[in-house]
């Protein structure tokens, strides 16, 4: 599938099956490609479901929603997202709305390396230790591709070996072992463990220490995408605010966030607020992305913002950079039928072009968090999507559930009590 446009006008106002319709006009399919979006026994029946995970007893299921506007790399993209909070998918539409005006974001993808961990103790001399894996790196190096023929063949593998010293709180001495192995299209766990863990017996015998742990980790900072926006002040102005001031405010926000740990917690969770639904839509590790945002974010020792966001010749520029170890092949990616259809209505052909993708979904994230914060304030455009949640817990049909919106928007009101309140008074 490829998408014609993905600027849908009032999208949001739209019945859901107006918005189905719209999606597979944009998207230049017929209704019966996206019967997944219809036929929910059929988003992931209980016999997949079982064949995931352990002790399966039924499935569970999330909002699954669809941000507008983006335009990536010159092209147009509708993105699903997978999230239960409101103003997630409204906020990165919104963003990108005003971002397509100056050309859409721009992305980079650095490789797809992932790193396996070797870390052996008891080593007795780790000089000596070092230099014989060191010398015997092009015979692991083969060795270890020996064990995923298939990945080396399509042109992957193991690229290099790193080693590294580690000093633990004791003071005792354990030599770190990196595989960096390029695992194209797949997320890359299984393939790097396998081998992690199948040298073990090499390690071992030419170190004469014992290999403790062998697995890959979630910090791939070999596997970096970044996403850039520009933004003409103009383009930012509010009914409050001029674009200067804006983009002025939006600065000294993510300054703030670069400097301050416990802000820049909340900052860095707003950008998994529109990174973690992509992933989840596209059957990925939302868990692993996490945890390498996060320890990547602490990379020089204190917890930061991971976005940077500059003011040049009357244009605000934004920019993230994060790991993006995500894939397409195996794992629930292939099995989830929803997480299958995700892909192709994003015309992904690679992991490259997803993780793409997820990051110009983040920036964009950030950057309606923080104009948001720096002027008007999270609350008013959050509490006005929250309305809706309110209003369907007390109304008991759809007029109801409408009414007691527009009155807690109108009101500025948007509470459970209030909501109570204005139906009592209406009877």
């Amino acid at each position: 599938m490829q998408t014609g446009n993905s600027r849908i006008p009032q999208y949001f106002k739209m019945s859901v099956e107006e918005r189905q319709s719209a999606l597979a006009l944009a998207l230049s399919v017929d209704m019966d490609k996206l019967d997944l979006l219809v036929n929910y026994e059929k988003a992931l029946p209980l016999s997949t479901a079982d064949t995931m995970i352990e002790n399966v007893i039924g499935t569970f299921q999330l909002p699954f929603g669809l941000a507008t506007n983006f335009t990536v790399n010159g092209t147009d993209v509708l993105i699903p997202m997978a999230v239960e909070e409101p103003s997630v998918v409204a906020a990165a539409s919104n963003m990108a709305r005003i971002v397509r005006k100056s050309g859409g974001f721009t992305t980079i993808y650095k490789d797809s390396i992932m790193i396996g961990q070797m870390h052996v103790i008891h080593v007795d001399n780790m000089d000596e230790a070092q230099v014989k894996v060191a010398q015997a790196k092009d015979e692991l190096i083969a060795k270890a591709n020996s064990f995923d023929k298939t990945l080396v063949a399509l042109g992957g593998g193991v690229k290099d070996i790193e080693l590294r010293t580690l000093i633990l709180g004791t003071g005792e001495k354990v030599l770190t072992i990196h595989l960096h192995v390029d695992v194209l299209d797949a997320m890359g766990a299984n393939a790097v463990n396998t081998m992690a863990e199948r040298l073990t017996p090499d390690i071992e015998r030419l170190t004469g220490g014992t290999v403790l742990l062998r697995i890959l980790s979630n910090l791939a900072d070999q596997r970096l995408t970044t996403a850039k926006v520009a933004i003409p002040f103009n383009d930012l102005d509010t009914d409050d605010f001029k674009g200067s001031e804006v983009a002025k405010r939006m600065v000294l926000a993510n300054e703030i966030a670069l400097a301050d740990p416990y802000r820049a917690a909340t900052h860095n969770k707003g950008i998994m607020n529109g990174i973690d639904p992509v992933l989840i839509a596209t059957g990925n590790d939302w868990r692993a992305i996490e945890a390498g945002a996060h320890a990547f974010a602490a990379r020089d020792g204190q917890y930061r913002a991971l976005t940077k966001w500059t003011i040049q010749d009357e244009t605000l520029h934004g920019e993230l950079t994060m790991p993006m170890a995500v894939g397409i092949i195996g794992g629930a990616t292939k099995t989830h039928p929803t997480a299958r259809l995700s892909l192709e209505m994003m015309n992904i052909q690679s992991a490259a072009d997803l993780a793409q993708l997820v990051v110009a979904v983040g920036l964009a994230q950030n950057m309606g968090a923080i104009r948001a914060l720096a002027t008007e304030g999270i609350q008013r455009g959050h509490m006005t999507l929250h309305a809706r949640n309110i209003a369907s817990q007390v109304g008991r049909n759809a007029e109801e559930i409408n009414w007691l919106e527009a009155q807690m928007i109108e009101h500025n009101d948007v509470r459970m009590d209030a909501a109570k309140e204005f139906l009592n008074n209406r009877k």
